[in-house]
């Protein structure tokens, strides 16, 4: 048998009544009790990713330990289910971001191996400007190497964005060489601050970034 008060409430409901509060004492949560519990279980959230992810070399050390790979997607999937739902395509999504992590085999491949060409890599960076379509991938080779790849981009819904790729450039201090495009895609940012954006993509690699404390330009 259902218990009363549940009986009571479906009648009410079913003649358009309001039933009788039956805790008439206790206090209502708050909008603002709840939008902080909310943004605390957030904070919570990314510092435990941040955490995770800080001693990995932007994701190096990462490739050949899977139990921290299983422990970091996790985390992400947390910051996730907590950012679902929010705008993240707007005009935030614009500047210059800076890699933290990463799970992209073309990119850690490079950041692993530039050394065999001479060399070192330096910031790796997406520039990203929402209002004119442009995305640039960035990979610095200091002091005066850089390999970027322009690409074209189109907001497809609240936290997904569409790009193809359409041209390449190596270029050092004297010299650049020009590489054909290749590719297109997706990505989705599943969260995004004024401090980090964590991005899934197409290929099912992901992506952490901090907002770099320089722009990026050609």
């Amino acid at each position: 048998m259902a218990p009363t008060l549940t009986v009571a409430v479906i009648s009410n409901r079913l003649n358009g009544l309001t039933p009788p509060n039956p805790n008439p004492n206790l206090p209502k949560p708050s909008r603002c009790r709840i939008r902080s519990s909310f943004t605390s279980q957030s904070l919570s959230a990314k510092r435990n990713l941040i955490d995770l992810i800080s001693d990995q070399d932007r994701g190096l050390k990462t490739q050949n330990n899977p139990s921290k790979l299983s422990e970091i997607i996790k985390a992400i999937d947390a910051v996730a289910v907590l950012g679902g739902g929010t705008v993240t395509t707007g005009p935030s999504l614009s500047g210059t971001w800076r890699l933290l992590w990463t799970t992209e085999k073309e990119q850690l491949f490079i950041i692993k191996n530039a050394f065999l060409f001479g060399t070192r890599t330096g910031d790796v960076l997406q520039a990203i400007d929402v209002e004119k379509g442009i995305l640039n991938n960035v990979i610095t080779f200091p002091p005066h190497g850089v390999f970027f790849v322009r690409s074209t981009i189109e907001v497809a819904s609240i936290q997904r964005v569409d790009f193809r790729f359409t041209s390449a450039v190596l270029r050092g201090k004297n010299w650049e060489l020009p590489l054909p495009p290749f590719g297109q895609g997706w990505f989705e940012s599943v969260s995004l601050d004024e401090e980090i954006r964590v991005v899934k993509d197409v290929r099912g690699d992901y992506l952490v970034v901090d907002r770099s404390p320089y722009g990026w330009k050609e």
